[in-house]
């Protein structure tokens, strides 16, 4: 796929030059609707291009200004387990690189792990662990983008969150910290599975984030991601898990999540990360 041309492609119906993306998790596409001279491109307008199909996920790229900041929105992220293969749901973060991309805030809605978190809580995610048994760089390496064996030792930015954590408290917003496990779904985690994870280290689980992390490293963005703890994971609260209750718990939270991501856009002014 020659991602030069489709970043070309969508970029021609905007005036706007990002340099800031946004990969929106399940139920937090509410964040497009502060875009200002804002422009949608649907995913089904670009030719061979993956298709959203999960609740909450949009399916469109959105350009426009957010605080004041140039910016790109993914409306609506791709998964594995809808069929797609790990390549397919790194390719907007080539598309992105293409377009002069340098920074990158990648949102999800997890499982809570760590058990001293509740539904509602925004986590930094401040490391990763791959537990979907494959990688998306597998195959031929694209020099172009990144060496073949790219370095994962510090994958988020760590002045950058570091002034967002500081940030967020001036204004009352408890951040959290944790590590992020990527399981490949659809089926939600068994209770022995979550204790397995406890014991990995992992403080919230999902099906996503991981992935585009890993193509963002072997592109070098600088990476911010965050998780919106929808519901705590299976066996820690006796209670059935359902999507319609993670996308209800992001709608919620839609205040508070948006704060925290303004002030990571002003921490990149304030910074000049």
């Amino acid at each position: 796929m020659d991602f030069g041309k489709i970043a070309k492609k969508i970029l021609a119906k905007s005036t706007v030059k990002p340099n800031i993306a946004l990969i929106l998790g399940s139920g937090l596409g509410y964040l497009t609707e502060q875009f200002e001279d804002a422009v949608s491109v649907n995913y089904r307008e670009i030719n061979a291009f993956p298709q959203s199909t999960v609740e909450g996920h949009k399916g469109r790229f959105v350009i426009g200004r957010l605080n004041g900041r140039d910016v790109i929105a993914m409306d609506g992220r791709f998964h594995y387990y809808e069929g797609h293969s790990l390549q397919d749901v790194v390719k907007p973060i080539y598309i992105f690189k293409e377009m002069g991309v340098e920074h990158l805030i990648v949102t999800n809605a997890a499982g809570g792990v760590n058990r001293s978190f509740v539904p509602g809580d925004i986590v930094a995610i401040t490391d990763v662990i791959n537990l979907g048994f494959s990688n998306p760089l597998v195959g031929p390496n694209r020099k172009e983008y990144g060496a073949r064996f790219p370095d994962m030792s510090s994958v988020i930015n760590k002045r950058w969150l570091e002034v967002v954590i500081n940030n967020s408290k001036r204004v009352n917003i408890d951040l959290k910290q944790g590590t992020y496990i990527f399981v490949t779904g659809p089926s939600y985690e068994t209770p022995a599975e979550i204790k397995a994870y406890e014991n990995f280290g992992a403080d919230m689980v999902g099906m996503s984030t991981v992935p585009e992390l890993i193509a963002a490293s072997h592109c070098k963005l600088n990476i911010l991601a965050f998780s919106c703890i929808t519901n705590m994971a299976s066996g820690i609260l006796e209670k059935k898990l359902d999507h319609q209750e993670v996308v209800a718990t992001a709608q919620k939270v839609r205040s508070k999540f948006s704060k925290v991501v303004t002030i990571a856009l002003n921490a990149l002014k304030e910074e000049k990360l």
